[in-house]
């Protein structure tokens, strides 16, 4: 197996080319929103984005390094990180869906399925204790209900507006408010489960997700690394349908809303 030196020489070296490439792209991405106005409402505002979230990226990270080593040395701050972790993706998630307080909602979709998934697998024994496993693992699932509750939510609203006419035409009929929206909504929001769907068919034939890259510049076999990495696309799936599933049901109750115009 390699060793240390040899995997860490199969990475990015961290010098100033790599910043100025790291910069390069970014302003690249920016200035592709700005001059093709890639926003909803046609504005430069999109591009204003994509620096903030580079900017964050590279700050949060940096401080993610700093402190990553102590924190999973000590079982409160590891178990206040994760809580860190869940905090900043349900506001972005509710944020993402609507400017209506009923944003709060959106930690449902996130705590409903990554958390009995998660104490599933620490009780098995599957998934160590130790903030070395388990914090990277919670981030992958708490990442990928982030992104299941944003398309599921963001999609079933808008769906709901565009075709208010038909949810009213239901109600028409007899149906219950709650199943009139879910009719409308949840065709549409199931295209939510797409990425996650597209990404494990194609796994191995179309891309080498990071787990499977990481455990082998880490010195792990290749049956090993292929195993986690089947884990973690099989939890994820797992995880985004009870996110999904969760997120249309509290658009079709009313609890995630937009604000009226």
């Amino acid at each position: 197996m390699p060793d240390r030196t040899a995997a860490q020489a199969a990475l990015l070296p961290v010098n100033g080319v790599l910043a100025a490439m790291l910069l390069a792209l970014l302003l690249l991405a920016a200035a592709t929103a700005a001059v093709f106005r890639l926003a909803p409402d046609a504005s430069r505002r999109r591009a204003r984005d994509i620096v903030v979230a580079g900017v964050r990226a590279t700050v949060q990270l940096g401080a993610v390094s700093l402190v990553i080593g102590w924190v999973v040395r000590h079982g409160a701050a590891l178990l206040a990180f994760l809580l860190l972790m869940f905090c900043v993706a349900a506001r972005t998630a509710g944020r993402r869906v609507t400017a209506d307080r009923s944003w709060r909602w959106a930690a449902l979709p996130l705590a409903a399925p990554v958390a009995p998934v998660v104490g599933a697998l620490v009780a098995s024994g599957l998934l160590p204790t130790d903030g070395i496993a388990l914090i990277p693992v919670t981030g992958i699932l708490i990442g990928g209900a982030l992104t299941a509750t944003v398309l599921a939510g963001r999609r079933a609203l808008d769906e709901l507006t565009a075709r208010h006419g038909e949810v009213e035409a239901c109600l028409s009929l007899g149906f219950l408010p709650h199943d009139a929206r879910l009719e409308i909504a949840r065709p549409a929001a199931s295209d939510a489960l797409l990425p996650g769907l597209d990404q494990t068919r194609t796994v191995g034939l179309v891309t080498l997700p990071g787990a499977f890259v990481g455990m082998l510049l880490g010195g792990a076999s290749p049956v090993m690394a292929g195993a986690v990495q089947l884990f973690v696309l099989v939890a994820l799936m797992a995880v985004q349908a009870v996110a999904v599933a969760t997120t249309v049901e509290l658009v079709a109750r009313g609890r995630l809303r937009r604000p009226p115009p």
